[in-house]
């Protein structure tokens, strides 16, 4: 199987594990969010050039635990994150990507004066804000 092939799948997986686990989520950070979010950012991306799969699984996952539904902790999401896709074996460089920017892309995040970006992580971050503000 292609790596192309194997991304494609581990997408598809991601999107419905995605959609399961949002199933009783509030409607800013539901499923429909989120898809609009991934949506977004694979059109964003592909102008761009900044690398699709980081940026589709980034997008899927980003809200799969949000803080404000956990006490605040910011770790939540990022540690379900990289368990999920431990558990798909993905390989260790790409979870690294995608968890960085579950973990940093946040409007709270970007004004602790700690600044991690990535093209990939801009995409995520401007698709997530651009649904935030409507703009679908």
């Amino acid at each position: 199987m292609g790596k192309d092939t194997k991304h494609a799948l581990l997408i598809d997986e991601t999107a419905a594990f995605v959609m399961q686990s949002l199933t009783d989520a509030e409607g800013g950070h539901d499923w429909w969010h989120t898809y609009r979010v991934w949506k977004v950012a694979e059109k964003i991306a592909l102008e761009e050039g900044a690398d699709t799969t980081i940026v589709a699984l980034a997008a899927l996952l980003h809200d799969i635990a949000d803080a404000k539904f956990h006490n605040g902790d910011e770790n939540i999401g990022p540690e379900r994150a990289e368990a999920f896709l431990k558990s798909n074996q993905v390989e260790p460089t790409l979870i690294e990507r995608v968890v960085e920017i579950i973990r940093y892309m946040s409007f709270k995040n970007s004004l602790d004066g700690e600044t991690r970006t990535s093209p990939e992580m801009q995409v995520v971050q401007d698709a997530d804000r651009l649904d935030a503000i409507g703009a679908i």
